[in-house]
């Protein structure tokens, strides 16, 4: 699965590397996929399946460190992430309390070893977690390598709101308790920062907004189509919080308005097993309205096959039904002179409005989005205009280098 955190972080790395900056990327829970070169080491911290036996077999809590070789080595790791072990929050509850709970939780072996490891390392001037679900370990860190801390925010109330009780309210009541033990905390949106302030309660002034940034190297824009047919794209993960099933039911709105010209809608993204019926589900329903042949699923493609696939569409949209702090899939569509049609939410809103490169709907509102798809699949020249807007947008806003900018300004102030 390519992690849209992942990919952030693993970009922001490789910038802040070819600036000069000594940088180590260490992977936690598994190894980090992404699309581009992969500049994360080699060895995990806290091991997905050590933290998992932890936690559900007493007696692996307390023995040798040395015994955890075979669960923490790399080949295990990755099996481990192939096999798709769920990571369904509904069910992994007590883990999260557990691991909030850091060194007084049931992982406070593995959390000991990861203290171990990095206090031999060369010191650092300061450490970056990569989202409050990690924040107990902001003291540990603190207090072993005395170096400041700092947390990026990105879209971590999603897997929170999500918990069952009474898992849910213990997780964010440790989260709140430990704020203090964070320096700076750094927003991927303005939206998050403003939404996590209130969320977790932490003082807008400890918090600062590094806009998501993409590697624009490769994204080769083309000119924006004159003559049908027209291609619509969705471009995320296929889950029913992305939304392709709202696309799905705009799409059989818009086929129905007047003066629509020939279209298909072509989604692609990774599918977890456990949506695979929702993606079945979605393929029934445009079978049932005669449009089977207009919807195409072209899977999970590479980073070479993503920006092909994007330059296949003439407009993208990712409907998505919940506030997404991020919005990476916008900035990538944009980069290839794609115009995206929206839900006015989240930090769309603001990635929209920054770049003019596409137009906000109401959210999850059918009918609103077929009438603007419809509207720049017949006006060309506006559709074009903003796919223009969009590429200087997001070199002008969202790329790398402005985000590694920023990202330097606040370690400069850690430090």
């Amino acid at each position: 699965m390519y992690c849209g955190t992942c990919l952030r972080d693993n970009a922001l790395a490789a910038a802040l590397l070819r600036r000069g900056h000594d940088v180590l990327l260490a992977p936690i829970y598994t190894p980090t996929t992404t699309d581009e070169a992969n500049v994360s080491q080699s060895k995990v911290l806290l091991g997905g399946v050590s933290v998992f036996l932890q936690q559900h077999v007493p007696i692996l809590r307390h023995t040798p460190a040395f015994l955890d070789w075979v669960w923490d080595s790399t080949p295990v790791l990755k099996l481990a992430s192939k096999r798709q072990i769920k990571v369904d929050p509904a069910v992994l509850g007590e883990m999260t309390v557990s691991m909030l709970k850091g060194l007084d939780g049931f992982q406070s072996k593995e959390i000991r070893k990861m203290l171990r490891w990095l206090d031999h390392l060369p010191r650092f001037e300061a450490i970056n977690l990569p989202f409050t679900l990690l924040i107990s370990l902001a003291k540990p860190l603190k207090e072993t390598l005395g170096v400041p801390v700092a947390c990026t925010m990105a879209g971590e109330e999603i897997f929170l709101e999500n918990l069952q009780e009474p898992w849910k309210s213990q997780s964010l009541d440790l989260i709140r308790k430990r704020i203090g033990d964070v320096d700076v905390y750094i927003a991927v949106s303005d939206y998050c920062a403003r939404f996590m302030a209130t969320y977790l309660g932490i003082p807008p002034d400890r918090i600062r907004t590094v806009p998501i940034g993409i590697t624009l190297d490769d994204h080769q824009p083309s000119p924006a189509r004159t003559s049908p047919p027209y291609t619509i794209g969705f471009f995320a993960r296929i889950a029913p919080e992305k939304g392709l099933h709202v696309l799905a039911e705009a799409y059989r709105r818009l086929v129905r308005r007047p003066g629509v010209p020939p279209t298909r809608l072509l989604a692609a993204g990774y599918l977890l097993d456990e949506h695979r019926d929702y993606l079945k589900a979605i393929q029934t329903r445009m079978t049932e309205w005669g449009l089977a042949d207009r919807f195409q699923y072209a899977g999970a493609p590479d980073r070479a096959g993503k920006l092909a696939l994007l330059r296949e569409m003439d407009v993208m949209s990712v409907p998505v039904t919940y506030d997404e702090p991020k919005g990476l899939t916008l900035l990538e569509a944009m980069a290839s002179g794609r115009p995206v049609v929206v839900p006015d939410r989240g930090s769309f809103n603001e990635i929209v409005t920054r770049t003019g490169g596409g137009v906000l709907v109401p959210p999850d509102d059918p009918d609103a989005l077929a009438d603007a798809l419809l509207a720049l699949l017949t006006d060309r020249t506006r559709a074009a205009a903003l796919g223009q807007a969009g590429i200087e947008g997001v070199r002008r806003f969202h790329s790398i280098d402005v985000m590694a900018t920023e990202a330097e300004s606040v370690f400069r102030s850690l430090c």
